[in-house]
């Protein structure tokens, strides 16, 4: 059974299309990295220009753990399409390709295929990450150095010190994986429920500004909905970076976001198991 899991991950990984998120992930990391080396002051100076009246900045704000912080905020929002583009066609390129029956003649269950095609998108999601984080933290810290963050958020300014933001990364990257876990989980059921690659991966997107959509509008008619949408959770890696952290706020998001993936998980165990391949 390892063979066959093996087998999918060198199948998913041998196609172009899962590169096109990793290149692009290293190539606007370099483009940010690059722009605040030789501009970065001016994007600082206009960011806090509205606390000049209040006190004044000392030091170096410029640093490697600010750097990956606004390169979490501005890819995090992306990263669900580069995760779809991938996760949306590993069974629905299958049935597409037309060896989907020839997949099934080998001596594994349905279950066991699902299962293997569910921890090949993990494992892309956990390899999307890890490269997030050597070029985003990794290389802006040895670019840019080590130094105290500031973060602007709805509590107002907000210091961390340098030691105390190693292991908010480790978490925020943690809580990102379980997020991009749900929307692979999706993209993942769509695809059982398609027979082309392009269907899975424009459902995946539209559900995710939908839904992203109807949790900027502050109606109160969305309110009851808003708790049940995934995307309103997606957002709370920010909160780690808060003093002092809402952890059980954080924990519960994670729960809801982890329900959602054993939902979507199920639902294509039980969709695939009672599919007709033949047709």
């Amino acid at each position: 059974m390892i063979r066959i899991l093996q087998a999918e991950i060198i199948k998913a990984f041998a196609r172009p299309r899962s590169y096109i998120g990793m290149a692009s992930i290293v190539a606007l990391v370099v483009l940010i990295d690059t722009s605040f080396y030789f501009t970065g002051s001016e994007y600082i100076d206009l960011l806090f220009q509205s606390f000049d009246q209040v006190f004044s900045l000392e030091g170096t704000i410029i640093n490697g753990n600010l750097i990956c912080f606004i390169i979490l905020q501005t890819l995090i929002i992306q990263l669900p399409l580069l995760v779809a583009l991938v996760t949306g066609d590993l069974i629905s390129g299958e049935s597409a390709m037309g060896t989907l029956r020839y997949a099934l003649t080998k001596p594994i269950s349905r279950f066991k295929f699902i299962t293997y095609k569910w921890i090949t998108a993990m494992l892309y999601v956990l390899g999307i990450l890890l490269l997030l984080g050597i070029f985003a933290y990794g290389v802006s810290l040895v670019v840019f150095g080590p130094g105290d963050l500031l973060v602007l958020n709805a509590d107002g300014l907000v210091v961390l010190r340098n030691a105390d933001l190693f292991w908010r990364f480790i978490a925020a990257f943690l809580f990102a994986f379980i997020s991009l876990t749900t929307v692979a989980s999706l993209s993942l059921m769509f695809s059982a429920f398609s027979e082309n690659s392009v269907g899975p991966i424009v459902l995946t997107m539209v559900v995710i500004i939908a839904f992203t959509v109807i949790s900027s509008f502050e109606m109160s008619f969305f309110d009851p909905i808003l708790p049940f949408l995934f995307t309103n959770h997606m957002h709370l890696w920010r909160r780690l970076f808060s003093d002092p952290v809402p952890m059980a706020e954080i924990m519960r998001s994670a729960g809801v976001l982890l329900f959602h993936s054993a939902l979507f998980f199920g639902i294509t165990q039980y969709h695939f198991n009672h599919k007709d391949i033949i047709q």
